[in-house]
């Protein structure tokens, strides 16, 4: 079944917050269906830890309602909500060894010894920390302790498990590890996930739905295919996978394409969905690794400049061609053997499906 298709868990209706005269949620929309992996991403200040509190009951929204499952949670507090969260330092309880941390909520509800028991032991086994009960968390290394955490966030099957940056914390090797077990979690537990992250590659990577925040503001919701291969704003095209951001005005239009004209050349563009007329300035989007550099031109449409800078990470190079767009384009290639030079003048292409125009209102 399609997630869409699945029952609302969650809904966020019009919701606005400010600490004084500093607005930090404007008017929030959103969805959430069970089972889904959502991630609310952003840089720092854009709001997401606020509306990850709203929905468990940590903060208060100024207007708007949280629904659970239907139900209005105005005056719930967080004890009353089927909904757990793990925090970026895990928050475990240092005098308490790994059974007593996991098993703390269920000693609140009064849970029998012997249940509790049967559902730590569960825990653990889904975690695999299976013998670590005796340890204390000063014991345990960071991805060890952020197992500790989750369990004990699941061991009340809230209907939504919250998490705050649960990574932030880890090296990259860890991260990366820790990425891919979070997620085989969800899908064998089938709980729905709200997951906050300023880090692209782990929203890509983890999310069924990625929610793209700026200033308060949701600047996009979709899938991590939609958000990467169509981002509607600037914004959203170059924070997640660092698109160029180019300007041009509209030289012709048909069904298929769209090309632009500006002072370094001419530029092709997807133009299926949206309103685009000749003579207008429009703001395309292309991906760095969509663009081909050459000595001559290859095909009808092209735009010229100057290397201005080549760099290597990881076996993919980076290239920076200095043009009159503005910035720098970037360029990126898969390996090293690149035998053109700094100071060379060169040709950029690209097809026109890999470009898309941004900052426009898609045809209704």
């Amino acid at each position: 079944m399609n997630t869409s298709e699945k029952p609302v868990v969650l809904e966020l209706k019009h919701i606005t917050k400010s600490f004084g005269d500093t607005e930090v949620l404007n008017g929030i929309d959103l969805t959430i269906h069970e089972g889904e992996f959502v991630t609310l991403l952003g840089s720092s200040g854009c709001g997401k830890t606020t509306t990850l509190r709203i929905i468990a009951g940590l903060e208060y929204p100024d207007s708007g309602e949280v629904l659970l499952e239907g139900q209005p949670m105005k005056d719930q507090p967080p004890e009353k909500r089927s909904v757990n969260t793990v925090f970026q330092n895990y928050a475990l309880f240092p005098h308490m060894n790994v059974y007593n941390n996991i098993a703390y909520g269920l000693k609140l509800r009064k849970t029998g010894k012997d249940e509790i028991k049967k559902r730590v032991t569960e825990m653990l086994s889904l975690v695999q920390l299976e013998g670590f009960e005796k340890r204390m968390p000063s014991e345990m290394s960071g991805g060890q302790r952020q197992r500790v955490a989750i369990a004990r966030a699941l061991i009340n099957n809230p209907r939504v498990l919250l998490l705050d940056e649960p990574l932030g914390a880890l090296d990259l090797q860890l991260r990366r590890q820790m990425q891919h077990e979070l997620k085989l979690l969800q899908k064998k537990l089938g709980i729905t996930f709200i997951y906050i992250t300023h880090d692209q590659e782990e929203a890509i990577n983890m999310s069924d739905v990625i929610v793209v925040m700026k200033d308060g503001r949701f600047e996009q919701i979709g899938s991590p295919a939609e958000i990467y291969d169509h981002p509607k704003t600037s914004y959203v095209a170059s924070f997640v996978g660092s698109a160029n951001i180019l300007q041009g005005t509209v030289i012709s239009v048909s069904a298929e394409q769209a090309v632009l004209r500006s002072s370094s050349g001419t530029m092709p563009c997807k133009a299926e969905h949206f309103h685009v007329k000749e003579g207008e300035t429009r703001t395309l989007a292309i991906r760095s690794e969509s663009i081909s550099i050459w000595r001559e031109p290859r095909s009808d449409f092209w735009i010229s400049g100057t290397i201005t800078e080549k760099s290597y990470a990881g076996g993919m190079l980076r290239i920076v061609v200095s043009s009159d767009e503005g910035p720098g384009i970037v360029i990126t290639r898969q390996g090293i053997n690149f035998d053109y030079d700094i100071g060379e003048h060169v040709y950029l292409e690209w097809p026109a499906a890999q470009a898309v125009f941004v900052d426009m209102e898609a045809q209704a």
